[in-house]
């Protein structure tokens, strides 16, 4: 499994752009190339997917993990350059034009083999789960709906490994501590915190960071 941080607040990778929002691919061997979140803005989308040789029409499928113009600013761009994709949106965001098809999302989901969405957890945001031979990897955009509910949520589906994406204002840090790999990006309030307490298992995101695992 493959994670390249394509949006966030800061860069990891020179010559790319930083901008408040949230962007990610995920590859998982045999299973479609997934786009999550889309940033906010589609100029700066495009031009980091160019600088890290993502071509657009390589991907499949776009995740929106919730309605907010900073995970949602690009999807219009994209879809002018992407129209064969499918999107799974969660119920209280507005259906994209353009798109081949879209799937909204209330309840859990398997969207494929190993990869579920948690479903639209406190009507607002839906998570990704990758089940990897390590454990679940869970994404998420901005964790509105609370850590705590979102690895309760992925934690159906067996034992979480990583947790990559924006933590908002989450304190409650020792949830982390069966974790193996945190990530936190985008609007992680308390990202310099995390980072104190378990050193050894965070890695620094930013747009270009690539997160490697065996899946």
């Amino acid at each position: 499994m493959k994670v390249t941080l394509i949006y966030d607040n800061e860069v990891y990778e020179r010559g790319l752009k930083a901008d408040w929002g949230f962007s990610c691919l995920v590859e998982v061997e045999n299973a479609p190339r997934i786009l999550f979140d889309t940033g906010a803005n589609g100029s700066i989308l495009l031009h980091n997917m160019e600088k890290l040789n993502i071509t657009p029409d390589s991907i499949d499928e776009v995740f929106i993990s919730h309605a907010h113009f900073d995970h949602t600013g690009g999807l219009s761009d994209f879809l002018r350059v992407n129209k064969m994709v499918k999107v799974y949106i969660p119920t209280s965001f507005s259906k994209p034009a353009g798109a081949k098809e879209v799937i909204r999302v209330k309840d859990p989901l398997q969207i494929q083999e190993n990869i579920f969405s948690t479903g639209e957890l406190k009507g607002i945001e839906q998570s990704l789960v990758v089940k990897t031979r390590k454990g679940l990897v869970v994404i998420a955009g901005c964790s509105h709906p609370g850590v705590r509910d979102i690895l309760k949520s992925a934690s159906k589906s067996g034992k979480v490994y990583a947790l990559i994406g924006g933590l908002h204002g989450f304190n409650e840090f020792d949830l982390l501590k069966s974790l193996s790999l945190i990530c936190p990006c985008h609007c992680t309030q308390f990202k310099s915190e995390i980072i104190d307490l378990y050193p050894e298992k965070c890695v620094k995101g930013g747009a270009g960071k690539i997160i490697e695992l065996n899946s």
